[in-house]
Formats: C-alpha cells, sequence, structure tokens
C-alpha cells in the first residue's frame, strides 16, 4: 500500500468515535456490619477490609453513606466451639514436637494462644504458627468426621493469614471449612457453613473479586434461609447486606429484590420506626435513586430520616440528608438540596470536627449543585474547602476515604475542562492507594480516567500507558467479563488508532467486542458503537471486506432501530456507500445475523462507545 493510500485510510479512522469525558468506574462493596445466622454466629471470626468503589462523578452518587470504615481483619472473638481450659506457656508450645499429635485436648488451647495473640495484634506470625499446630491437633481428632472445632480453627487461621496480607492461601482454608459442616447435623453446622460463605466472600472482597465474593454471599444467605426460613429478621438482615453489595456492584434490579425482602421482612416483625426499617429504606433509597424513581427515593430516605430521628441518631440522619440532598438534585430542585446540604454540614461540623472527611464530601455535593447551576466561582471555592479537608487528614482517617473524596473532586474539575488539575488530583489519589491488596479494582479505576483525560489533552502515550495499566489490572482480578473491561479495552483501542498502531487497535476492539456483546447483546447502541470503531479499523488495515460486512450489519439495525432519516444512520450508510464504491460491490439488503457475519474470522462482534 503506498503511502498517499496509507494515509488515506488513516484518515477515514478518525471517524472512530472520540474516548469519553468520563470513563465508568468499577466499584466494589465496602464491607457493612456482618449479619449472623443466629446469636451464636457472632462469634465467628470474619476478616473484613475497606475496599472502596472507585469514584466516578459526583453526580452518580456513590458516596453512599451506608459504608462502614473497617480496615485488616477484625480480631477473632471466642467462640461456643472452642473449650478452653487450663492454659499452656508460650515455652511448652514453641518446643512442642510431633509428640504433641497425641494430645489433641491442647487444639483448642493452642487455638486460645493464637487468638489473643492475634486480638493483641503482637506477632501474628506466631498466631499463625499456634493456629497451624492446632489445625493438625483437630485434623487428628477428628479423624475424617465432621467437627466444627476443626471448622472454627479453620476461620481462625484463615483471618490470621488475611491479616498478613495472604488472601490467596486463606482462600483454599476457607473454602476446606465450608465443605466440613452438615447441615442435616443441626443448628450449629448450619452456622459454621454460613460463616465460612460469608468469610470467603469477604476475602474475595478483599482481592478485588466483587463477582465471585457475590457468588459465596448469596451460597451464605440461602444456608440461612433454609435452617431460619424467610421470615426472620436475621434473614432480613443479611437480606440487607447482600443486597447493598449487589448495588455497590451495579446489580441494582438483584439489589432491589434482596431490599425488598429485607424491609417486608422487618415491617412485619419490627416497629415502624425501627433502626432496621430505617436501613432497608435508606439503602432502597439510594436505589431507586440510582435507577431513576427520584420520587420513590424521596420518600423512602424521609421516613428513614424520621425513624433515625425518633432513634436519636444524629449523625445518621446527616448521612440520610446528604442523600436526600442528591434526590433534590436529580430533581433539579435545588433550592431544597442546598437546604438538605447545610443542615448535615452543621451536624458533621459538630459531631465529627470541621477538618472530617463527612464534611469534606458535603462540600463536594454543595460544588457539584453550583457547577451544574453555572455558578463556577463558588463551585470552585467549594472544591477548594473540601481539598482543603483532604490534603491535611485528620489523624485516623483511612487513606482510601481521603483519595475517594480527590476523585470527587478531580471529577468536578474534569467537568470544567480543567484537566490538568483534574489529573493532579488523580495521581495523588493513586499514590495513596499504591498498589495496596483488593484496591486493584479502584486503582484500575483511576488509571482508566486518568486515560481518558490524556486522551483529551492529545497527549496520546501518557494515556495508552494509563489504559494499559487499567487493563493489567483488571486482568489480574478476574475482571475480563465486566463491562467496565469492555469500555477500557474499547478506550485503549481509540488511543491505539491516535498512536497508528492500528493492529492492536483491531485486535483491542475485538476483545472489547466479545465483552459487551456478552452483556449489553447485539443491538444495544453502545454494542454497535463499537462495531463502528472496528469497521473503521478493518477500513484502514485494508480488510474491506470485514469493514463493509459489519457496516451492512450497522446500518441494517440502526435502520429498523431508528428509521432512514436518522443521523447516526445517514452517517453510517455514507461510510458504507464509500466503501461499496471503492470495492465495486453493492449493498446487500439482507441484515446478516452478527453470528454469520463474523464467525468465520472464529469471533464475535461486541462494542461500547466512547463519546466526545
Amino acid at each position: 500500500m503506498d503511502s498517499s493510500t496509507h494515509d488515506k485510510k488513516l484518515d477515514k479512522v478518525d471517524e472512530i468515535q472520540s474516548a469519553t469525558t468520563t470513563a465508568v468506574s468499577p466499584e466494589k462493596p465496602d464491607k457493612a456490619s456482618n449479619s449472623r445466622l443466629t446469636s451464636a454466629a457472632s462469634s465467628k471470626s470474619r476478616s473484613k477490609g475497606k475496599s472502596p468503589p472507585a469514584k466516578p462523578p459526583v453526580e452518580r452518587k456513590n458516596d453512599n453513606p451506608l459504608r462502614k470504615q473497617n480496615t485488616g481483619v477484625t480480631r477473632v472473638t471466642k467462640s461456643k466451639y472452642s473449650s478452653v481450659g487450663r492454659s499452656v506457656s508460650q515455652s511448652a508450645i514453641e518446643n512442642s514436637t510431633g509428640s504433641a499429635l497425641d494430645k489433641p485436648e491442647l487444639g483448642s488451647v493452642l487455638l486460645k494462644q493464637a487468638r489473643d495473640l492475634i486480638s493483641s495484634g503482637d506477632n501474628p506470625q506466631k498466631a499463625l504458627e499456634l493456629a497451624l499446630q492446632a489445625m493438625k491437633l483437630f485434623e487428628k481428632a477428628a479423624n475424617g468426621k465432621p467437627s466444627l472445632e476443626l471448622v472454627m480453627c479453620l476461620h481462625v487461621t484463615a483471618a490470621i493469614y488475611c491479616s498478613l496480607g495472604r488472601y490467596n492461601e486463606a482462600i483454599p482454608i476457607i473454602k476446606r471449612s465450608i465443605e466440613i459442616p452438615v447441615i442435616e447435623e443441626g443448628q450449629e453446622h448450619a452456622i459454621a457453613k454460613f460463616a465460612g460463605h460469608m468469610q470467603l466472600g469477604d476475602t474475595y472482597a478483599m482481592l478485588g473479586q466483587l463477582e465471585n465474593s457475590i457468588r459465596c454471599y448469596t451460597a451464605g444467605l440461602e444456608v440461612q434461609r433454609q435452617v431460619l426460613g424467610e421470615t426472620d429478621p436475621r434473614f432480613g438482615e443479611t437480606c440487607r447486606y447482600v443486597a447493598e453489595v449487589n448495588f455497590q456492584a451495579l446489580h441494582f434490579d438483584e439489589a432491589e429484590r434482596l431490599c425488598q425482602m429485607a424491609l417486608d421482612i422487618h415491617r412485619a416483625n419490627g416497629s415502624p420506626s425501627s433502626l432496621e426499617e430505617a436501613a432497608d429504606r435508606r439503602l432502597m433509597g439510594l436505589i431507586c435513586e440510582t435507577n431513576g424513581n427520584h420520587e420513590a427515593a424521596l420518600e423512602h430516605l424521609v421516613l428513614a430520616s424520621i425513624a433515625m430521628v425518633a432513634n436519636g441518631h444524629e449523625v445518621e440522619v446527616a448521612s440520610v440528608d446528604c442523600s436526600i440532598g442528591d434526590t433534590f438534585l436529580s430533581l433539579a430542585r435545588y433550592d431544597e438540596a442546598i437546604l438538605a446540604y447545610q443542615k448535615a454540614l452543621t451536624v458533621f461540623k459538630v459531631h465529627k470536627g470541621e477538618n472530617h472527611p463527612a464534611v469534606g464530601s458535603v462540600f463536594v455535593r454543595l460544588a457539584d449543585l453550583y457547577n451544574r447551576t453555572w455558578k463556577i466561582r463558588e463551585s470552585k471555592s467549594y472544591c477548594e474547602n473540601a481539598l482543603r479537608i483532604y490534603e491535611n487528614p485528620m489523624p485516623g482517617v483511612p487513606p482510601e476515604e481521603i483519595a475517594s473524596g480527590l476523585m470527587n473532586v478531580s471529577a468536578i474539575y474534569e467537568s470544567m475542562n480543567e484537566l490538568e488539575q483534574a489529573l493532579k488530583l488523580l495521581h495523588k489519589a493513586l499514590e495513596i492507594h499504591n498498589d495496596a491488596p483488593g484496591q486493584q479494582s479502584t486503582i484500575a479505576g483511576i488509571q482508566a480516567q486518568m486515560g481518558v483525560m490524556y486522551y483529551m489533552l492529545g497527549n496520546y502515550a501518557e494515556s495508552y500507558n494509563a489504559f494499559k495499566n487499567a487493563v493489567s489490572n483488571l486482568r489480574i482480578i478476574g475482571e475480563k467479563k465486566s463491562t467496565f473491561f469492555g469500555i477500557v479495552l474499547n478506550q485503549m483501542g481509540l488511543t491505539c488508532v491516535q498512536r497508528y498502531a492500528l493492529s492492536e487497535a483491531a485486535e483491542l476492539f475485538e476483545e472489547a467486542k466479545i465483552v459487551l456483546e456478552q452483556e449489553y447483546g447485539p443491538y444495544h447502541p453502545e454494542t454497535l458503537g463499537i462495531y463502528s470503531n472496528l469497521a473503521g479499523t478493518y477500513d484502514a488495515i485494508g480488510r474491506l471486506d470485514d469493514a463493509i460486512d459489519i457496516l451492512e450489519y450497522i446500518v441494517a439495525v440502526r435502520e429498523e432501530k431508528l428509521g432512514t432519516a436518522n443521523a447516526d444512520v445517514v452517517d453510517e450508510k455514507r461510510r458504507l456507500d464509500e466503501l461499496l464504491k471503492e470495492t465495486g460491490r453493492v449493498r446487500n439488503r439482507k441484515a446478516k445475523s452478527l453470528e454469520n457475519l463474523l464467525d468465520a474470522n472464529a469471533r464475535t462482534i461486541n462494542n461500547h462507545v466512547i463519546k466526545a
């Protein structure tokens, strides 16, 4: 191909749609308070960690007041299964040899020693050694039979591995603990199995493997349902917990279903102003708001606020007021939104201090509101107030919370087209996370957003590097089938087009289409957008027949869905006519199925559009 023809082809690639100004960020749940199968289950060791979602722009309202701030692994509490008798000196334990296996009664004592060490935070490595010794003793004593003492020991051992950051070593131990209990043996076995499922879900969440985490929580919920039935308040608490996880994973329909179950259970079992029902309504309000049902969201949130006021939970009321303000903002009821935010701001300043991140989060909301109403000076003033808090945090504030705040402020600067300032804040957020375990999804979200901004600035080399790092992190945590992964691949492909790396661009678009076709289907507008990107790339690298086939499919679908006069249809028809004229072909008026269209190349087509 001569240089003039090559330049002509590259010009055609310019028709590929450019990157969106806002990358969709993956989200994963922060740990809320754990629901238990029975009161005895509260004795189970549960490893919990804070894994905040990567924050999309503020209008997504992802600053979820339902989140609890947890770090590390919770201390291991006494279990009803641990029969602790006499104490054993540390030196005796350290000097124990294989002969100790002949004294299985030492297992409980060793396990208590391990739990005491991990509770105090002293020498977790020694705690692990003791727990592993106890595990051998319990295994010998069990002699192949289901042993709840062994199950508890496995839970504790896995929790210690998690406290050491060795999550992958904890997973097989927890899986084994789930296999041992037999539900038919009674409620204690069911408690043990339930606790195992929930602990495994927590561990996957800390690794950023959200889909695996949700599967574990769902399995635990099913165990609880079988034992307690569908009307027990404890089952309702777990329904809300799993609903919250699904909500933060963007599984809104499942979140709404589970939250409604929790609400129905708590309304039937409690008083009209119970805190349990208030928590259900608080979450349901957020779900309705996200689904665009703002009036229903407002109703749930107001009822939740009333119940919390009745129970004297003033700080929690302030968090709900923030959500009420968000809903008023969505309804363009700006004056009422400002009043709700200012009310929350006053409470947070009094009860948490003027430099607390909760105060910063209200400043961010006010900045977003004034930015939407074109009061840029006021918006920047609130952004600066928030940054003074986030850049000089109070002692004891989780660093992930600061990073989240910086990302929210960055989104506002980005919407003002102040991309350099937005990038500066994202770099700070990235430094805070610093490749922490379980944060890969959040880090990938930041990197993808940075890639978009670099793209908008025309710095395609930095954009490519940012997207490449994001894709790498998403592959590590197994997010290769999520819509977010497909979006990032598509954006990276667009960057490759700008760098004239057309073969790599085609590979990225092809992978993106596979992911998004599975998630959206072949007729979704976002999917059709990636088909268009792929067709333009095929055209540029000389695969004209493949490009024509894809464009014929796109035109046929869009004509059917949008009509022949639609601007998108006209544009695609123009591109198709140019290719047909160039190759001497005529348009095939019979729409091909996508399966037949590209199966010859052993591919499926899928796409996500990145809008300018």
